[in-house]
């Protein structure tokens, strides 16, 4: 599934018996904390605003267009309105392709899940897709009757059958857990006869069976950090839609909304033109809050500070509530690099793909534009040198893309936390580690919020590198990732790790080529060398 657009949800079953155990955070990060200099703050952010104030005062920059290819972006955000690219070689609602590049009015950018009868917000996962269209080959067939060349096929088939069956018992379990929990802490609120309960009202409850003493002990925990509007909203809507969605949506074998909402012809991997210009689409939390971390708007005194202060940003949108397909997010980055963007940020992933060459040859594009790509590592804490995991740098006929970086997820604590919990990691897969725990940035509708995931690390990462490139515009991307890369802050101390079911105590510098945590501060004084 496509973890990073459900990075801000519990990865646990809410269900009653994991009540006493649902985590809270007794230390508070401090606003704007991914920004932040461990040494001055003493929160491990990437020295943001130390850069701006020592290095970067009274020096000038061109504008780094950065795309966003996600599940949409809020354009008309207060903090995001004024860093948005517009395309000004096109007529703004006209229904004309102006700048003859296959896109009806793409004035800020385009939209690869739709047409014009709407855009697709659910999607199946790759692996209910291949095994859709491997059933009809392989659903009933006798083991022994099969072509020798067909049986590794047959066994890959039979492999991914029973993962998702596994996925899909998973996520019954976990709708009727978090049904029963909803109706669990219902009763306990019309006890309370309040709809929104304050800590003191549940402290003060008359509980009269233990399910009763269960919820009010994990609310009296909850609501030390947070409003119990709050915990439902994120617990108790966000885990109910997740789960409903997992088994509504992403493993069902009969949903397809491609046909109706796309229209294209899905087995033509090569065709470019089609898609709509409504680059916010039906949900855009997820790219929006992305797009906020690299260049909410740093003057306007309003909600958060992006990384970078000279970006436009180009909204693509190619990521549903599912997962990706291959076609539209080669088709995304292609269409961000033909519209000039330097740097792209992909805060999305999954277990499978479908046809891996067709994004190869895009990313093989990008890095022939001079195209610098940032890539989520992804949320499964899985290590990525034995499990797979698709966008991968490295090319199906050999080789890696260069000017490709991937980004693991760190919290802000110099401790034994400070690998977050869900973030992916590898030796050799993954370059670096960013802030992404409890990041607080733009969703749609003018509002914010703090959301977990390497999708936040992601954007940290592609922020500092728009940063670098809009400050030293001589710099080639395969440069600016080098200079990221060469000047993170080493950790040199163990991390807790949950291999299987132990947690382990693992050298941080393992985790990833660099072994460290990537620092604005170091990256421009480089910069400011290798110009």
């Amino acid at each position: 599934m496509n973890k990073m657009k459900m990075d801000f949800l519990s990865k646990k079953t809410l269900s009653v018996a994991l009540l006493a155990t649902l985590p809270f955070f007794a230390l508070a990060q401090k606003a704007n904390w991914q920004n932040l200099d461990l040494k001055t703050d003493s929160t491990f952010g990437i020295s943001t605003e130390k850069a701006y104030k020592e290095l970067l005062k009274g020096k000038k920059a061109k504008p780094v267009i950065v795309g966003i290819i996600d599940g949409g972006v809020d354009f008309n955000h207060e903090d995001l309105k004024t860093v948005l690219w517009s395309n000004a070689k096109e007529v703004a609602d006209n229904g004309k392709d102006d700048d003859k590049n296959g896109y009806i009015d793409d004035i800020r950018g385009w939209n690869f899940l739709g047409s014009a009868k709407g855009s697709v917000n659910h999607e199946t996962l790759e692996l209910t897709r291949i095994l859709r269209r491997d059933e009809a080959k392989f659903g009933n067939v006798d083991e022994t009757a099969l072509a020798a060349a067909d049986l590794p096929a047959f066994q890959t088939y039979k492999k991914m059958r029973t993962e998702y069956e596994e996925e899909l018992s998973e996520a019954k379990s976990g709708l009727i857990g978090i049904k029963g929990f909803k109706s669990a802490i219902d009763a306990v609120v019309t006890k309370i006869g309040k709809e929104e309960p304050t800590l003191a009202d549940f402290e003060s409850f008359k509980t009269e069976n233990e399910m009763e003493g269960r919820i009010k002990n994990m609310m009296a925990a909850q609501l030390q950090t947070q409003s119990f509007k709050e915990f439902y909203d994120a617990q108790i809507v966000k885990g109910l839609e997740y789960y409903e969605g997992k088994v509504n949506y992403n493993l069902n074998m009969e949903f397809d909304p491609r046909p109706e909402l796309v229209g294209d012809n899905y087995a033509d991997s090569r065709e470019r033109v089609y898609g709509n210009n409504d680059i916010a689409g039906p949900d855009a939390s997820h790219g929006s809050h992305v797009a906020g971390i690299v260049a909410a708007d740093r003057n306007n005194e309003l909600g958060v500070k992006g990384v970078a202060d000279h970006v436009l940003i180009m909204g693509v949108r190619a990521v549903p509530d599912g997962d990706e397909r291959d076609k539209d997010v080669a088709n995304a980055i292609r269409y961000a690099v033909d519209n000039g963007a330097k740097v792209l940020n992909m805060s999305f992933g999954k277990a499978y793909s479908w046809d891996k060459k067709v994004v190869d040859e895009a990313v093989k594009y990008a890095m022939s534009k001079d195209v610098l790509i940032v890539q989520a590592a992804g949320n499964d804490n899985k290590d990525l040198e034995v499990e797979k995991s698709f966008p991968d740098r490295r090319y199906e006929s050999g080789g890696a893309a260069g000017a490709y970086i991937v980004v693991g997820a760190s919290g802000w604590v110099d401790d034994a936390t400070l690998k977050a919990t869900f973030s992916n990691y590898g030796k050799t897969t993954v370059d670096v580690f960013a802030p992404g725990v409890k990041i607080n940035s733009t969703i749609p509708g003018s509002k914010y919020a703090e959301f977990d995931g390497t999708s936040m690390a992601s954007p940290v990462v592609a922020g500092l590198a728009a940063l670098i490139r809009s400050y030293y515009p001589k710099l080639s991307a395969q440069q600016v990732k080098d200079i990221i890369l060469n000047s993170v802050v080493k950790v040199n101390h163990d991390v807790n790790v949950k291999v299987g079911e132990e947690i382990k105590s693992i050298p941080f510098a393992d985790l990833s080529v660099t072994g460290g945590i990537v620092n604005a501060f170091n990256a421009l004084k480089l910069a400011e060398e290798k110009k």
